[in-house]
């Protein structure tokens, strides 16, 4: 299992926190987001992002997101998670399963989620609850990683 844990905190303002970790839990990536992501954070999460993507080695595998508040990105980092997302297409990514949790704007955050998935016909759900989209990412990638070895 691979972890890695970010967290920057603001010089500016102490309480407010940006955070990622990206877990490896066999054919998926688990990530966990807190904060506004600035454009520092925004850019090491895609580099992060970045290496953990080859260690699939271009076999199927999924994304589990976890976004934690009202979390919306700003138009750089919907650009860059697009770029990013292209890129985790050609290394094997074959669905995503999105929550969002305790968040005053879940819609515009999904569709901020839906504008980045749309444009690579990758299968996207947005879930409320963590282990629903676990265990449907889960059935979803074996049952499409079954199919391609028969």
């Amino acid at each position: 299992m691979v972890v890695l844990v970010r967290q920057w905190i603001s010089t500016m303002k102490l309480a407010q926190y940006d955070q990622y970790t990206i877990e490896l839990v066999e054919n998926i990536l688990l990530v966990d987001a807190k904060g506004p992501f600035g454009t520092e954070v925004t850019e090491q999460y895609v580099q992060d992002m970045y290496n953990a993507c080859e260690l699939f080695n271009h076999k199927p595998w999924g994304l589990l997101a976890t976004f934690y508040g009202n979390r919306v990105f700003t138009p750089d980092a919907e650009l860059a998670l697009t770029e990013l997302t292209k890129y985790r297409v050609k290394r094997g990514m074959i669905a995503n399963a999105s929550v969002i949790l305790n968040s005053n704007a879940g819609d515009i955050q999904q569709m901020q989620l839906h504008r980045i998935y749309q444009n690579y016909k990758l299968t996207f759900h947005v879930f409320s609850n963590i282990e629903s989209a676990r265990s449907w990412l889960q059935s979803f990638v074996t049952d499409k990683t079954q199919a391609l070895k028969a």
